[in-house]
């Protein structure tokens, strides 16, 4: 039938079908997001204690299908594990003694024994984050030494993987670490160090999780040439969060252009309407997943694919 013969109602039918198509084109394009894993987020933090179940619907809607929630203290440690129950397989928790608490087993060694309990549950699917850390003078690097080394001991035995937090301590820390034999996968988390420090953990094939600190460094040798050089292959690479902190600021002057237009609105309208540099959340990954692609030369798909893959095969997730 020639379309100028068609009858009011046929004509009020075919326009409707059309809007229809046009609605789930639109709607399709709105909740297209890309699958990421958070393997970072410090939901134990007293930041989120009054609204955790919008904090995780969020991210599940910004496409954080999994989220690992550390352990950095045989308290936050229990903490973790108990959310984990409370959402599983959308929460794992960890157990760890972070370099900064490491006086407290020193000072009360009966409370070792807690953290290696939790360790050892189902939902439970790293030690750490532990290692070195003297930017701050929290713990004598001699206590954080002793500690770190029961905590790799722990980790060899459950044969889990292992998070490791190192501030100007690599020496320190590798010196530990090349003691050891038989050690499950390695992760070094919310890495800030340069690109040469870098070199000498992926000499070891351990892996590196990055955070909003992109956003940050300014550096000519640091986190942005990793990825703008390929130094850093994306079958090491993992992203996280850390949550509340490292807010990752896409308006920061010396983030370069090609970056910030490699964000979508999208994962924009998350991070700016949900998170501040006073309490990032785990929504605000899919930005970083972006950043990361555009500093990389690669596709948000391809980096977001990537980093699942590895986080579920490295933490057995389900």
């Amino acid at each position: 039938m020639d379309p100028k013969q068609q009858k009011p109602e046929e004509e009020v039918a075919t326009a409707s079908t059309l809007l229809e198509d046009q609605l789930d084109m639109d709607m399709k394009h709105c909740f297209e997001n890309l699958i990421v894993i958070d393997v970072g987020a410090n939901l134990t933090n007293k930041k989120y204690s009054r609204d955790l179940d919008s904090v995780v619907q969020r991210a599940r809607d910004a496409g954080v299908q999994k989220l690992m929630v550390h352990g950095t203290s045989v308290k936050s440690s229990k903490e973790a594990l108990r959310l984990s129950r409370i959402y599983p397989d959308i929460i794992y928790s960890t157990a760890g003694i972070h370099p900064h608490d490491s006086k407290s087993i020193v000072e009360e060694p009966a409370t070792w024994f807690d953290l290696e309990h939790i360790a050892q549950a189902q939902e439970c699917v790293a030690v750490g984050p532990c290692g070195l850390d003297y930017q701050r003078d929290f713990s004598e690097p001699d206590a954080q030494k002793q500690i770190f080394a029961k905590q790799l001991h722990l980790a060899i035995r459950l044969n889990k993987p292992l998070l490791i937090h190192e501030r100007s301590a690599q020496h320190d820390l590798l010196e530990i670490l090349d003691k050891f034999e038989n050690m499950p996968p390695v992760i070094i988390r919310g890495f800030m160090g340069t690109a040469e420090e870098a070199l000498k953990y992926l000499e070891r094939r351990f892996y590196i999780s990055l955070t909003g600190y992109l956003c940050k460094d300014k550096s000519d040798s640091g986190v942005r040439r990793l990825l703008e050089d390929g130094t850093l292959p994306l079958d090491r690479l993992l992203v996280e969060t850390d949550a509340p902190f490292m807010y990752p600021n896409t308006r920061a002057s010396k983030l370069p252009q090609h970056v910030k237009t490699g964000i979508t609105d999208r994962s924009l309208l998350y991070l700016h309407r949900y998170c501040t540099f006073q309490r990032n959340e785990p929504c605000s990954l899919p930005a970083i997943v972006e950043m990361i692609a555009a500093f990389m030369k690669k596709t948000p798909d391809e980096v977001a694919l990537a980093t699942a893959f590895n986080a579920l095969k490295l933490f057995g997730l389900s």
